[in-house]
């Protein structure tokens, strides 16, 4: 994968010898014309990347595919280890396994279940745009579910999901709950926190529930210091849309910029420290957070506080489930619900009273007879 030169083309995907791959490209382009990120260019670029290179170690051309090339793409990723899993710090927690601070499982070493899934996904709609142009193979090389299409066709928000059958090759994928962090475990991260950007910078996405993106491009003008509120892009839409913030991050925010001073025309408010003043990438946020979850031997991401921030909103009873849809921006309410579910964690205070009672004896009422109850339910009841 190399960079791309125009906008129409961000990403490029390239054989060894450095050759763009042409059919790739046409693909990709069709997607950038049809409104996709950048993002989405680079992950189907990988993903394409990965097919092709399973294509070329079994000496196999891209039009002459069968479903047999795709078992072999699903093999080998069920079994190769992942190589962004192999970057471990020496005595980290072994990949796979809880950690036992959070409760939080880690990353395994392999290709996780919806990454095998969208690599399914972004091929076979790669040999589907090829087809009606006469390129390719006559059937996708992808087995597709009718019972999946049928379900999903001209479905109703309303009406309660149907199940249905999975599609061959298609690994099982298993619905993640969102995991919020405790309140004593983020006191303890705050605390970690350097310096005054990075306090604010934390504070603002716990307030706002933002994506870790979507915060960091906010610029000067993208603050309504009066009504308590921010503007970013957001990540589906990319509409300029408006978001709350807390008086405390309000606070944060500008304390950081008197000490760091107003950012230049057009660059965001968040900004390295060190060297040249350069906008702060998602990667370096990442890593600031990451530093402070070493410290404290833990594994939460950035995208944890969005999920802590939305489920102390759900939990909150001033607050009606749609109004915090509305906060989080989400286009269901079925997604918004999914922060109402109670974990295990919760239910430690109610559990250690549960099992210091004792066990209440059977009783029943006085009219029945004590015979009549023994012939029905059996001796010792």
């Amino acid at each position: 994968m190399v960079a791309g030169t125009t906008l129409s083309l961000p990403w490029l995907v390239v054989d060894a010898a450095g050759r763009e791959i042409e059919p790739v490209s046409v693909y990709l382009r069709d997607r950038m014309l049809g409104d996709a990120s950048t993002a989405t260019c680079r992950s189907y670029g990988y993903d394409l990347l990965r097919w092709h290179r399973v294509l070329w170690a079994l000496d196999v051309g891209w039009e002459q595919v069968t479903e047999a090339e795709t078992a072999a793409l699903v093999g080998w990723l069920r079994h190769a280890r992942n190589p962004q899993r192999q970057r471990r710090r020496p005595g980290s927690h072994p990949a796979g396994s809880v950690n036992p601070k959070t409760g939080k499982p880690t990353l395994r070493a392999g290709y996780a279940p919806s990454t095998i899934a969208h690599n399914l996904t972004v091929v076979h709609g790669f040999y589907a745009f090829h087809q009606p142009f006469g390129r390719g193979p006559v059937l996708n090389p992808v087995p597709e579910s009718a019972a999946r299409r049928a379900a999903l066709a001209h479905r109703s928000p309303l009406e309660v999901r149907q199940q249905h059958r999975r599609a061959r090759l298609r690994p099982k994928v298993a619905v993640r709950h969102p995991r919020s962090i405790p309140d004593d475990q983020w006191d303890e991260l705050f605390a970690q926190m350097k310096c005054v950007r990075d306090k604010a910078l934390l504070s603002n996405y716990l307030a706002s529930a933002s994506r870790a993106s979507e915060l960091l491009g906010v610029g000067l003008g993208d603050i309504e210091w009066t009504k308590g509120q921010l503007w970013v892009i957001s990540k589906g839409t990319r509409a300029r849309q408006p978001v709350p913030t807390s008086p405390e991050g309000l606070a944060y925010l500008a304390a950081y910029l008197e000490e760091d001073g107003l950012p230049p025309e057009g660059m965001p408010v968040w900004r390295t420290r060190r060297g040249e003043s350069r906008p702060l990438t998602y990667w370096a946020a990442r890593r600031i957070f990451q530093r402070a979850c070493e410290v404290l031997g833990a594994n939460w991401t950035l995208h944890d506080l969005r999920h802590t921030a939305a489920k102390r909103m759900a939990r909150d009873p001033e607050l009606k489930l749609h109004e915090v849809q509305t906060i989080l921006r989400h286009a269901h309410i079925s997604t918004t619900e999914l922060y109402t579910a109670v974990g295990l964690d919760d239910l430690l205070d109610k559990l250690g009273a549960y099992y210091a009672r004792p066990v209440q004896p059977m009783s029943w009422p006085t009219q029945y007879a004590a015979d009549d109850i023994e012939a029905v339910f059996g001796a010792g009841q």
